[in-house]
Order: C-alpha cells, then sequence, then structure tokens
C-alpha cells in the first residue's frame, strides 16, 4: 500500500498516528453565448451540493490530497496529505498504490465530490505526461468505484480562482490557500497546497453557481 502522511487533521498540527497514513495537512455573459468561465462554473451547478471536498493532485511519484469542509462559505481543513509509492517498485504495484491509498481517504472521510487537476494539452516531456496519466486514471478509479462524482480543473485556472493570478508561483499558491483556511503551519511538500487549491477552488466555484441559480 501507498505510504501515505497526513500533515495536518482538523484546522491544526497533529503528531503521526497512523504509520499508513502522514498527516499534513465574476463571469460575464455575451449576448451569443456564455463565457467559458461562466459554463464551467454552470456545469458545477449540474453537480449535487458538496459541503465535503477532496482535491487531488496526481502524481507517480508523490499524489497529494486535502480535505476540507464548507460550512456556508467558511472553509475548514480536515485533513491533507500525502501519497506515496515506492519508486523502485514495478509500475503496476505502484499504481496499485496509490489506488489503495486514495480508497482508504474516500473510505475514512467520505467526501461528497472528488476534484482533480486537469491533465496539460501538451507536455515538453511526453513520458512524463504518459506516467502521470496513469496515475490520474488509477485515482479517478478509486473515486469511481467509491460512487464519488469527479471534477476536474484546468492548473492555471485553479491558480486564478485562488490565488487572483493564472500564472501565480508556487509560493503565492501555498500562501493563498494558507489565507483562505486560516492555517498557521507551512504547507509541505507543494503538492499538499496545490490539492488542497483544488479543493477551495471547487467551494469557490460552487459557491458562484448558488448565486447564478
Amino acid at each position: 500500500m501507498a505510504a501515505k502522511a497526513a500533515f495536518f487533521v482538523g484546522c491544526g498540527f497533529m503528531p503521526l498516528i497512523k504509520m499508513l497514513r502522514t498527516r499534513s495537512i465574476s463571469p460575464t455573459l455575451t449576448p451569443a453565448r456564455a463565457s467559458s468561465t461562466l459554463r464551467r462554473v454552470q456545469k458545477i451547478g449540474d453537480l449535487p451540493p458538496a459541503t465535503r471536498i477532496l482535491g487531488v493532485d496526481p502524481g507517480l511519484h508523490r499524489t497529494g490530497y486535502g480535505v476540507i469542509d464548507d460550512e456556508r462559505g467558511r472553509l475548514c481543513l480536515v485533513e491533507g496529505g500525502i501519497l506515496r509509492a515506492k519508486a523502485d517498485d514495478e509500475l503496476p504495484k505502484r499504481l496499485q498504490d496509490l489506488h489503495d491509498g486514495l480508497r482508504e481517504v474516500l473510505r475514512d472521510h467520505k467526501p461528497q465530490i472528488v476534484v482533480v487537476e486537469d491533465l496539460f494539452s501538451t507536455y515538453a516531456h511526453p513520458r512524463s505526461a504518459l506516467l502521470m496519466a496513469h496515475a490520474r486514471g488509477v485515482l479517478l478509479l478509486a473515486a469511481q468505484e467509491a460512487g464519488v462524482p469527479v471534477h476536474s480543473f484546468m492548473p492555471n485556472e485553479v491558480k486564478q480562482v485562488v490565488a487572483g493570478n493564472g500564472h501565480a508561483t508556487k509560493s503565492s499558491v501555498q500562501s493563498a490557500v494558507k489565507a483562505r483556511l486560516s492555517l498557521k503551519s507551512s504547507l509541505h511538500p507543494p503538492d499538499l497546497a496545490d490539492a488542497l487549491a483544488i479543493a477551495i477552488c471547487f467551494a469557490l466555484r460552487q459557491e458562484n453557481a448558488v448565486r447564478l441559480r
């Protein structure tokens, strides 16, 4: 099974308890058609309301995850951490470990939506993109097996919504996540902050969708 690191639980730091998981922690309309932003918001509006959101930043070596609660617009961290697969294992074993690790997170926290970072349309390193697609696929499978709906965002949209800049640096994203979740502790590694940012992006988009109803 994937080694799991969950650095934050609730709204504060908690020492390692389990060996299996380490705990870290407005659109416009044109006369002819809705903007792409508005269409994405409307798509979220078609999903059942979610108060517990699981964000996932897929990676074959390291997958970040973050569970948050949306309490009437107040966002609170439930748990965030990292799923790791052993680098020297064969690819099928590493994929199984990531799949099983996310299944455990889904079982423990019962989110109402899983939000996963989408793949870039182009990659400078095709092999890296292919390996990322393998990891993303087994994570999506885990969500499907758990009967949890899945939504996805492109990285630039997450940065724009959470940090106010579609080309924000990782440090800017981490600062924005800490501010929105009222956290004092640093978020490391970056995969953890990215996963939480994905979950926060959905919560904010969902809030906009409610206003448009």
